[in-house]
């Protein structure tokens, strides 16, 4: 194994702009993780694009001979609507190459990510679960959550969250939806102004925020799905297909079966809730997905394996959240 001291490695920022830098990361990140969760150059550039009042910075260790052997990602968000948290930052990603590691380059890395998250005014930090996400937290498959307890990093929310999945060649609908007061279809243009309305009254956070930045960035207002009763919009699921314009290579479903396709964020009005209107929505979604020849399906991000466990998805993947306060 080579021998690194910090004071003969050569750091270096990170240029978006710059193809080299993006394919150093997607190198770096997929010899970290082996062949689990793998990502592309494209999709490097993709979540290294400007988010929408957010900033972002990245640090990249050379060796003597300027080759590449880490990097961390980290992103703030100043310009936050006031129904987002405008303190908390994000270890977006950070990956080590395995012939370099355990020699501090992590513990070094992080540290300058933690130094200028704390000079964007962040009072938390989180790793992962950033606005445009590598994961919502720590995969535990790769076991690296005592790297970050180890710098003070606590469970964080729920603290485990999964995702789920499933081939939907076969998928039928679950009993006792018939008779819903409810019709499910997908979005169209002349349904922004509702559907943004559903959002910003019963998710004004994330997800408010995520279906603007969608629609800013080109994306299909039909790739979110509509459920209406007497009183109108309420509620929603979001749905990811091969072409849509944020990359199914975000869901990590290559242990599934192609043509890929994902579910989620999915919701509903409060008053709507627990009479089975968001499993009415769920089916919607899961048909068409269906119906358009999706077979490896994932859900992302959640702690309701029983909700998803009825339409027939397990368990894919984990992850810890961890997180913890800085500056204060």
């Amino acid at each position: 194994m080579s021998t690194f001291h910090l004071d003969h490695l050569n750091f270096t920022d990170f240029d978006p702009k710059n193809t080299e830098h993006i394919d150093w990361i997607a190198a770096l990140w997929n010899t970290a993780v082996a062949e689990s969760m793998p990502i592309s150059s494209g999709f490097v550039h993709f979540n290294t694009q400007p988010t929408t009042g957010g900033i972002q910075s990245s640090r990249i260790a050379l060796d003597a001979d300027d080759r590449p052997v880490g990097f961390v990602l980290a992103s703030a968000h100043p310009s936050a609507p006031p129904s987002m948290s405008a303190q908390g930052g994000w270890i977006d990603a950070i990956a080590v190459a395995p012939h370099a590691q355990r020699q501090g380059i992590g513990a070094s890395l992080l540290a300058w990510a933690e130094a200028w998250l704390a000079a964007q005014e962040c009072t938390q930090i989180r790793i992962g679960a950033s606005l445009r996400p590598f994961a919502p937290g720590v995969p535990i498959e790769l076991g690296t959550v005592d790297f970050f307890t180890a710098h003070g990093y606590a469970p964080q929310g729920s603290g485990i969250v999964w995702d789920v999945a499933r081939n939907l060649a076969d998928y039928t609908p679950p009993p006792g939806l018939d008779n819903l007061p409810c019709a499910v279809r997908p979005a169209q243009p002349n349904d922004k102004v509702a559907l943004l309305s559903f959002l910003q009254r019963e998710f004004p956070g994330r997800w408010t925020f995520e279906f603007l930045e969608i629609l800013a960035n080109g994306g299909r207002i039909s790739d979110y799905m509509i459920l209406w009763t007497e009183d109108g919009v309420d509620g929603a699921c979001r749905l990811t297909f091969e072409d849509s314009v944020w990359p199914i290579e975000r869901f990590y479903p290559y242990h599934l079966p192609r043509p890929w396709g994902q579910l989620g964020s999915i919701g509903i009005s409060a008053a709507k809730r627990g009479r089975n209107f968001g499993l009415a929505l769920l089916d919607a979604g899961l048909r068409r997905l269906h119906n358009n020849g999706v077979n490896g399906c994932v859900i992302d991000w959640t702690t309701l394996l029983d909700f998803y466990a009825k339409c027939g998805f397990e368990p894919y993947r984990s992850y810890q959240q961890l997180g913890k306060g800085i500056g204060e």
